[in-house]
């Protein structure tokens, strides 16, 4: 573990809550916040205004640092870079996009940096830009994906960087901690494990849906798009894959059937709990949950496992 970022996140664990869309909210934060790790909401395409609402709630909830997720494909993003500047903010996530043009003003803030990178080369940028460190998110993520594991991204990435690297995307107990931890990595991000928290959010049939998932329960939609997402096997990614292969071979092909599927998918899957036309994303290591626990539970199960692991080494 990388003491000297633990201090500078403020956090007593190196466990970090994925900014995960409609699942991030104050009170998943601010429960990750308290048991010790760093809870972050996800700012999502909200206006500047809602955002602040909701670091208000969180703060009213913790005492604890907490970090906000930018999404810098925003149309609000200027927005929200100006209400976390102001709401005194001090660590933030990127992703969609490069956050080169805010740094100038993150550093006179003193908010650390800490972007989403899926390569090297991404990385590399990142550092060269001014990040504080990179969370490497290999591809076995629920969610946006890119194309590397996170066993292959991960140790890549420490080697290229002088900054800490943070391991995401098929961790979801002190097992997958201790070997993002022995591939380099100073702390680790947790998304799929926190959604089926007590403190989530996330509709009731959403958590059963990953608690009963098996390893093989996964699927990648949007190939074509060049925006791959996993999620759960269901009638929606059944017919979304349909149409990926249909218009796969056109020379023009027509994204707005895709779009069309698409659009308020996630929000059906973490509010309605629509079974057959939600978005339910969620990683490979879903196989892997099995029950519905408090954040302090999981946070402490992970960092008791990892002790165990760590402290009875396997001798040749």
């Amino acid at each position: 573990m990388n003491q000297p970022l633990l201090d500078q996140l403020g956090i007593e664990y190196p466990i970090i809550q994925g900014a995960m869309s409609w699942v991030a909210t104050p009170s998943l934060a601010a429960a990750v916040s308290n048991a010790g790790g760093l809870g972050m909401l996800g700012s999502g395409h909200e206006p500047g205004e809602v955002v602040r609402k909701t670091i208000h709630e969180t703060k009213k909830m913790t005492d604890k640092p907490f970090g906000v997720n930018i999404l810098l494909l925003s149309p609000y993003v200027d927005e929200v870079v100006d209400v976390i500047c102001e709401e005194n903010i001090k660590v933030i996530t990127t992703g969609a996009g490069s956050p080169g043009k805010y740094m100038n003003r993150f550093k006179e803030a003193s908010i650390t940096v800490i972007p989403v990178v899926a390569s090297v080369a991404l990385a590399r940028r990142m550092e060269n830009e001014g990040a504080d460190a990179v969370i490497c998110e290999g591809m076995e993520a629920g969610g946006h994906i890119g194309k590397l594991t996170t066993m292959t991204l991960v140790p890549q990435v420490v080697d290229a960087l002088n900054i800490p690297v943070i391991a995401a995307g098929g961790i979801a107990d002190g097992r997958g901690m201790a070997a993002a931890l022995m591939l380099g990595a100073s702390a680790v991000q947790l998304g799929t494990r926190f959604v089926v928290a007590h403190e989530s959010i996330a509709h009731d049939t959403f958590k059963k849906r990953i608690i009963k998932a098996r390893d093989i329960d996964t699927v990648v939609t949007g190939m074509v798009t060049g925006h791959p997402v996993r999620v759960l096997r269901n009638k929606l990614t059944k017919e979304y894959l349909k149409v990926e292969k249909e218009i796969s071979s056109d020379a023009e092909p027509d994204f707005s059937r895709l779009e069309a599927l698409a659009k308020g998918a996630l929000r059906k899957a973490v509010v309605e709990g629509d079974k057959n036309e939600g978005s339910f994303m969620a990683g490979q290591i879903a196989g892997l949950v099995s029950k519905e626990q408090s954040c302090e539970e999981i946070i402490q199960e992970l960092m008791s496992e990892y002790k165990e692991i760590t402290s009875n080494p396997v001798v040749f």
